[in-house]
């Protein structure tokens, strides 16, 4: 018996290497928001005087939300099953990305986080854990976590919380490509119900993106797996695709592979990795819109599709507009903490996209259909059109 070959070692981190030196000791700190310079500001945030506070909460318990960071911080869930494109590297190489995501939440929405790395990936006890832990926040933002079990973590803590529940790699990535579309619809003068799309990808992100388009308004719309168009009459499919090939393909009668449905096709959005070969994307109607959103390698790389595409995106920084979640949920969970919403509706979230695709205004071109992350405008705006429709929607408590 031979043995079995070991896999690479990661590059050995240098002194002078910067990412290493920036992660070393982590990303993030507590810091307090009062004095404590003497006994009397001790007194006061600590015993004796914290108790009647305490107090104050355990004969009201809404007082919580003004009398404690908790109506202002949300928790950044993982299993570490899904991590960027590295797949299942456990809990504890998650870490970074989730400090990450905490360190976003704080710098551009203003949103306390805390980083959860969960030592189970059993659907029943993520659900349980962070139930019990859902006192001490005002929010729950799921990340990495693999499909399908994300799309039952989701679906069971909104259920059983009546706190905003969020899973940032579904609902996050479809907010921002739907705000990008809106504006290269604009450019190609198309409209929603006259547009052909296809979605490359049908795991968290693709499914989510399917069902926000289709509460825009698009209505030809095939998605695709590794086996092809999702249609009922595969008779392979999840209860997750079975439901989304009755809104899409089951509607319009589309079955094939991707290179089938392509063809004619107005858009691209990609969100499973792989290779798109030249010929299938060169088969688009005139005036295509690409999304090559898998990274660091896109789906299409924006030098083939620039050949056939009028508008372009990725999700690299690196090239022109740039699908990136940041510019979603900090400024959704800082509306939704604004009013003290109860949940995160769909209306809110086509809300969140509406604002993010006007902030472009006037700047409006092939390169430029979606603002910078570092714009900042995006968060505040993002936040008031969320709380507004989570007023309008009566999930809002204040």
């Amino acid at each position: 018996m031979t043995d079995s070959p070991l896999p690479p070692e990661p590059a050995a981190a240098g002194a002078d290497d910067a990412v290493f030196a920036l992660h070393r000791g982590g990303k993030m700190e507590i810091a307090s928001t009062v004095p404590l310079a003497g006994p009397d500001d001790l007194s006061m945030a600590y015993t004796p005087g914290v108790a009647r506070v305490c107090e104050a909460i355990a004969a009201d318990p809404a007082r919580a939300a003004d009398l404690t960071w908790v109506s202002n911080t949300v928790a950044v869930v993982t299993d570490g099953t899904a991590v960027l494109g590295l797949g299942d590297i456990g809990p504890a190489a998650a870490m970074p990305v989730m400090e990450g995501k905490a360190v976003l939440f704080k710098q551009f929405g203003g949103v306390d986080a805390v980083p959860l790395c969960l030592a189970t990936t059993d659907t029943d006890e993520i659900v349980d854990t962070v139930v019990r832990l859902a006192p001490s926040f005002g929010g729950v933002n799921l990340e990495d976590i693999s499909a399908p079990r994300c799309f039952e973590i989701e679906e069971r803590l909104k259920a059983l919380l009546d706190i905003p529940v969020f899973h940032d790699d579904q609902h996050g990535t479809a907010v921002v490509v739907l705000a990008a579309l809106e504006n290269a619809l604009r450019i190609t003068g198309r409209r929603h119900a006259d547009t052909r799309v296809v979605i490359s990808g049908a795991g968290a992100a693709g499914v989510a993106v399917a069902k926000i388009l289709l509460a825009a308004g698009v209505t030809d719309l095939a998605v695709t797996d590794r086996r092809g168009v999702l249609h009922s009459a595969r008779g392979d499919l999840t209860p997750v695709k079975q439901a989304l090939a009755e809104q899409t393909a089951d509607r319009t009668g589309r079955t094939g592979d991707l290179a089938a449905v392509m063809a004619g096709a107005d858009v691209y959005i990609g969100v499973s990795g792989g290779t798109v070969p030249e010929e299938v994307v060169a088969s688009m109607a005139e005036d295509a819109i690409v999304f090559g959103l898998a990274n660091p390698n896109p789906e299409v790389h924006p030098d083939v599709a620039h050949r056939h595409a009028r508008v372009v995106a990725t999700g690299r920084s690196d090239f022109p507009n740039q699908i990136n979640n940041v510019l979603a949920f900090p400024g959704i969970f800082r509306g939704a903490f604004d009013v003290r919403a109860s949940s995160i509706t769909e209306g809110m979230k086509l809300a969140a996209a509406e604002a993010l695709a006007a902030l472009v205004g006037e700047e409006l071109s092939e390169d430029h259909i979606i603002p910078s992350p570092f714009d900042a405008r995006v968060a505040p705006a993002v936040a008031s059109a969320v709380a507004e429709a989570a007023r309008r929607d009566g999930v809002a408590r204040r």
